[in-house]
């Protein structure tokens, strides 16, 4: 017997019972930072540091830096060099991590280039 797609109906049972196994064994993928020359194939931003929203890649004109530690111009805030969620940047760029991805949040983490790269 055959069904309305033309297969045979215990192969058509076969396959609609294996697709939510081949859908969910699927690996998700964490949030990912975008390819550099330095990183081509991307990075994944650490979990503690990401909800899927909260980092992207930013310009160096957006971070300056004071005695006090990197400043964050769109925010004002500071956040201090010694401060755990300053993070090394696997790509030589920054990448800041706020609530929620918004512009004008908290800062969660700081990716920061290393001095001279």
């Amino acid at each position: 017997m055959r069904n309305s797609t033309g297969m045979p109906s215990h192969r058509a049972s076969l396959a609609a019972s294996m697709f939510p196994v081949i859908l969910f064994s699927c690996p998700v993928s964490a949030h990912d930072a975008l390819p550099t020359a330095a990183k081509p194939l991307g990075w994944s931003y650490p979990h503690s540091c990401c909800s899927g929203i909260d980092c992207r890649q930013v310009s160096d004109k957006a971070i300056s830096e004071r005695p006090e530690g990197y400043v964050i111009k769109g925010t004002g805030g500071v956040v201090a060099y010694s401060d755990g969620r300053v993070k090394h940047s696997p790509d030589g760029v920054y990448h800041w991590c706020s609530v929620a991805g918004a512009a004008d949040s908290r800062t969660i983490c700081l990716f920061v280039p290393p001095k001279g790269y």
